[in-house]
């Protein structure tokens, strides 16, 4: 059992945060202010038409709050056709006025290529100055860039130190990424203890990639003394909101009886839930108690089906298997 790999953040959705901008004018705030109620049904009914007038109002009198969620709306295709170039260019007049959101939405855009040519060099520019704002998501991705080395050159101290930037300010995923580094040495000396303590304010947070690599480290007595029944009890708090890993995890720890009473009729269970999701491993277990009958009738057609699936993804236990079987 593995820990996963590090993610990135998708673009931010502005207007819940878009009371923080500087107000130039009583009159282009009104008209702000309006458009919020709009967009969010806030004591009348929602209408994007409506909250695009009035944004549109502000936006011309240099409302960056009005702009940005014009911005958005032309990214999210609300009440106008979806046009990234237009969302660009409405992110980008509000992050010249130092609007935070609309400077990482900006860098959000030169990372996926939306109505500009891809330009990592360009999304951590724009991060960068939102970063600087204190903006939690930008300090994450500026790590994620860091780790990688897109837009800069690969360095991992500089990763983990705007990893914990964001992480001080409760940003579970750049939590949980400090976890992983200490798992794996990278910016820091490795630490087991260091990590699980980083995993388990993630995961307190409800991150089911936290509470997955918690189960790994009890299964495995990392940072902790070893322990099923806590192995157990977090990968199910992950395999519960649906991830295929701890999915796996919960079906091998019921079909070996580790932290629970051996049950091959709940570790099938769990292995079609991570199956589902196309987990090779959990195709070759399903296989695997067709074969042997175990949680269900012995078949061996069955066997073979769930053998090929993982099969054909790569998975080499479940091509020696059905050597033998064929």
């Amino acid at each position: 059992m593995n820990v996963l790999g590090l993610m990135m953040m998708g673009l931010l959705t502005v207007y819940a945060f878009a009371g923080l901008q500087d107000v130039r004018a009583d009159q282009a705030d009104e008209a702000y202010k309006a458009g919020l109620k709009y967009y969010t049904g806030d004591g009348v009914p929602q209408d994007y038409t409506e909250a695009m007038k009035w944004y549109r109002k502000a936006a011309d009198q240099g409302n960056a709050g009005a702009q940005a969620m014009i911005g958005w709306m032309y990214h999210e295709g609300q009440d106008v056709a979806q046009d990234y170039a237009e969302a660009m260019k409405w992110f980008q007049k509000a992050a010249e006025q130092g609007f935070a959101l609309a400077q990482y939405n900006v860098g959000m855009m030169y990372d996926k290529g939306q109505g500009v040519s891809q330009d990592y060099a360009q999304a951590m520019k724009w991060h960068r100055k939102a970063a600087d704002q204190g903006l939690a998501n930008a300090q994450y991705n500026i790590g994620v860039m860091y780790h990688v080395g897109q837009g800069v050159s690969q360095n991992y101290a500089e990763a983990m130190k705007w990893f914990q930037k964001a992480a001080d300010q409760g940003d579970a995923k750049a939590q949980y990424n400090i976890g992983l580094m200490y798992v794996d040495g990278q910016g820091v000396s490795q630490n087991y203890t260091e990590a699980m303590k980083w995993f388990q304010k993630a995961a307190d947070q409800g991150l089911a990639a936290a509470q997955y690599n918690i189960g790994v480290m009890y299964v495995d007595g990392q940072g902790v003394s070893k322990d099923y029944a806590e192995a157990m009890k977090w990968s199910q708090k992950a395999a519960d909101q649906g991830d295929a890993n701890a999915q796996y995890n919960v079906g091998v720890m019921y079909a070996e009886g580790q932290g629970v009473s051996k049950d091959y009729a709940e570790a099938m269970k769990w292995f079609q839930k991570a199956a589902d999701q196309g987990d090779a491993g959990a195709q070759a277990m399903i296989g695997w108690m067709y074969y042997e009958g175990k949680g269900v009738s012995q078949d061996h057609a069955q066997a073979v089906k769930w053998y090929r699936k993982a099969a054909d993804q790569g998975y080499q236990k479940a091509k020696e298997q059905l050597k033998k079987l064929q």
